[in-house]
């Protein structure tokens, strides 16, 4: 069912679940449009974005930000259009960068939220390269992994739309580039579109020794996407003073239990400790938000450039976003996949 200026649909909560989402987690129900108040502004879904910290907020697990309750509308970051407004610097018809979650209509009294004019050139961007990935991209890299010209850099999931964008920042930055993906065709698309100086397939059985063959200087930035079995392979390869910006860690994220096998963390540890490894999660906004004017004017400019390139994969349909979703976490998405809500 296509999106109607008569009912607000909302993909709803109904359960957290054990694993891999199901059919069950999500219910597509129908409720009136809210009507916007003084200091209020409503706003209609046009794209939302899928990411994979999205799992994180199914579960009630302690995190870094409160879980969705169970039958709490979806969370997430969209790029809407202004219906009506009573809040200052916001008027009808204008785009903005919003947090309305899963669903079409939302009401919002400005806060946290950016406005992108009446007519942006590619509106969904604001979610992927001049967004939330791309940003997270930038700043991981740049602040925390700090590389060096001529340094080894190796990213994961590096077709996504951080890990894409980190790659092709590293190389203006003067390192060679390894990328980690899944499939041929995700490689060759790193390799030859994205300028990276090789792409390896995780799910090749020798994947560790191509690891080693591909970094013989040894690795000192691995900027972290996915754990499990990839970040087994890098760990011995890191250089002493190595560093490890940690983003995600998507191969975990449908777990029910700790990794089969012995305990490697004293391992892992050790490894850290004689490398003087420095490894530091960060969350975008709540560590570097400060900093993001100045992403957003490097990377337009790369952009305008052609310096740097961007996949996007638009879904159509509000009640497709749970399938889409699920293939998100599977790695089945081929560059940021996006739900486009409602044509404009």
């Amino acid at each position: 069912m296509p999106q109607t200026n008569t009912t607000n649909r909302q993909l709803v909560l109904a359960e957290r679940p054990k694993g891999e989402p199901t059919n069950d987690t999500l219910n597509l129900i129908e409720t009136e449009i809210p009507t916007a108040g003084d200091g209020q502004m409503l706003l209609r879904t046009t794209y939302l974005s899928l990411d994979p910290y999205m799992r994180g907020r199914m579960s009630d697990a302690p995190s870094y930000a409160a879980p969705v309750e169970i039958g709490g509308t979806m969370v997430g970051g969209t790029v809407a259009q202004v219906v009506t407004s009573n809040v200052e610097g916001f008027s009808e018809g204008d785009y903005v960068l919003s947090f309305n979650g899963w669903q079409d209509y939302a009401l919002s009294d400005g806060t946290g939220v950016t406005n992108l004019g009446t007519s942006p050139e590619h509106p969904s961007w604001a979610l992927g390269i001049l967004g939330m990935p791309g940003f997270t991209a930038w700043a991981g890299l740049t602040r925390i992994g700090e590389p060096k010209a001529g340094e080894t850099i190796v990213v994961a999931a590096a077709t996504g739309p951080v890990g894409a964008t980190v790659g092709q920042i590293g190389k203006l930055l003067g390192c060679r580039v390894v990328g980690v993906a899944g499939g041929a065709e995700k490689c060759d698309y790193a390799v030859n579109e994205l300028g990276f100086d090789a792409c390896l397939d995780h799910k090749a059985d020798d994947f560790a020794e191509q690891l080693t063959a591909a970094t013989p200087d040894g690795i000192d930035v691995y900027f972290e996407n996915v754990g499990g079995k990839v970040l087994d392979a890098v760990i011995p390869q890191l250089n002493a003073n190595a560093r490890m910006p940690v983003c995600g860690l998507v191969s975990q994220y449908n777990a029910t239990a700790l990794p089969e096998g012995p305990d490697r963390m004293n391992w892992l540890m050790g490894q850290i400790l004689r490398k003087k490894i420095k490894v530091q999660g960060f969350i975008i906004f709540d560590d570097f938000g400060h900093l993001y004017p100045e992403f957003a004017k490097e990377m337009s400019g790369w952009i305008e450039a052609g310096k740097i390139k961007y996949r996007e994969e638009v879904i159509d349909g509000l009640e497709n976003a749970p399938e889409a979703f699920v293939g998100l976490l599977r790695g089945e998405n081929f560059g940021k996949r996006v739900i486009r809500v409602a044509q404009d």
